[in-house]
């Protein structure tokens, strides 16, 4: 499946940040990339960031909240490109929004990586699975896709699953242009469109068929 360039290019990281919370992120990512994520602590955030721990305190209480706070950033910057082309069909249109998504954790790769070994650790795995589905949730609202109520449950927790899989990809896929995770990503939304049925939208609706007259025979 093609891609459109992208129409908002990320600044590089820090350009034009004195946004403390966002040096915070930088910092707790470029340690987890090398020491990892579950041992990681508050003070050596604190000293990366060249804070005091109280200023790094005032910012994020916890790491819990940090890593809350990098996955909103990434909502952010996917949803600073806007909605989907409303022309496309709506499992391009998911596809287009997930593929932001990547554009946007590309720089942390090694730090996304590192977290997400370490999600076995309960408290990871509690914030990890809401932010997740929150995420879920906007990318199916910027692809044009309701969210609200229990049909739209169902389409965030399958799109899930398919975010999931692919990230899976994501994690090993060294082409330069994210081939192999464009693959997972395009053959998973064509699997829930077809078993899953993501969202009813993504499906063509069948006109039910056309009731035969008195005394005509049933269509073969």
């Amino acid at each position: 499946m093609a891609r459109r360039p992208a129409d908002h290019p990320r600044a590089p990281k820090g350009a034009g940040t004195d946004d403390r919370a966002g040096r915070i992120i930088d910092a707790a990512l470029d340690l987890a990339a090398i020491e990892g994520w579950s041992g990681l602590g508050m003070t050596q955030i604190a000293q990366a960031a060249g804070l005091t721990l109280g200023e790094l305190h005032a910012a994020f209480p916890s790491k819990n909240c940090l890593f809350d706070a990098f996955i909103r950033r990434v909502d952010g910057e996917v949803l600073a490109a806007g909605p989907a082309d409303a022309d496309e069909a709506a499992r391009d249109r998911l596809f287009e929004v997930l593929m932001r998504r990547f554009d946007a954790l590309a720089p942390h790769k090694a730090a996304v990586a590192a977290i997400l070994r370490d999600i076995v650790d309960p408290t990871v795995g509690l914030v990890g699975l809401p932010a997740m589905a929150r995420s879920m949730a906007w990318t199916l609202e910027a692809a044009g896709l309701s969210s609200a109520g229990l049909g739209g449950l169902v389409r965030v927790q399958g799109l899930m699953l398919v975010y999931a899989d692919a990230v899976r990809v994501w994690l090993r896929d060294d082409t330069p242009d994210m081939a192999k995770t464009m693959a997972a990503l395009d053959k998973g939304l064509r699997r829930a469109e077809t078993l899953v049925h993501l969202a009813s939208g993504l499906a063509p609706c069948r006109r039910p068929a056309a009731r035969p007259a008195a005394g005509e025979p049933p269509p073969a």
